[in-house]
Parts: structure tokens; sequence; C-alpha cells
């Protein structure tokens, strides 16, 4: 399957929509999205995994070099998921843990 992603803003917030399957295949389209997003000098992110359907650890590797290329420039790094599938991968490595997971963009641009 492929990728999909969808870059807004939202109340100053950077906001990546991603879509399908992050895996070895498509998760350097998205490493490269938000190395393109911190380069410009967003340093608040958040990416919405609402419409993923599946992420391996080639995914997360890249979810966790965004957050730590946010935190270089004292930035935010927020995550949107409410899929029980995706979350379970997150519980299961303790990342949630790590990630500030919100329900919705909203709630995200808010806190």
């Amino acid at each position: 399957m492929d990728l999909r992603l969808e870059v807004s803003k939202q109340g100053g917030w950077s906001v990546v929509e991603v879509g399908g399957e992050i895996d070895v295949a498509t998760a350097p389209r998205l490493r490269e999205q938000l190395i393109t997003l911190v380069n410009k000098q967003e340093y608040q992110i958040i990416v919405s995994l609402e419409a993923v359907d599946f992420i391996d650890s080639t995914g997360l590797g890249v979810l966790i070099s965004g957050l730590k290329r946010v935190r270089m420039h004292d930035g935010e790094f927020a995550l949107v998921c409410t899929e029980p599938r995706i979350l379970k991968v997150f519980e299961i490595t303790g990342l949630l843990a790590v990630f500030k997971v919100y329900a919705t963009i909203e709630e995200a641009v808010a806190a």
C-alpha cells in the first residue's frame, strides 16, 4: 500500500496527516517531510496517524527521529491516534510514555 501525506497549518502547528502504511518502503517519505518542516523552522509538529493501517519499526524510528529533531529546537511533537491496533504498537514498545498522544488534532493544538 502507498503512503499518503497531507501537510497543513492549524493554530501555529504544522499538521502532517498520514494515511496508508508506514513501513520500510514508505517511511523515508515521512522522514523527508519531517526534516523539511524542521529545516523550515517549523518546531510545532502534529502527526496524525488516524488513517494509518500499519506501522513497523522503521516507521516508529522515523517518528522518534522527528521527535528528537523538534526537541533539539525546544519544540513540540505530538501524535493523534485512536486506532487500537496502532496504539497497541506504541504501548508494547513503551512509546506511549515518550510521545504525547491525543484523540484529535484539535485536542493536540489546544494542549
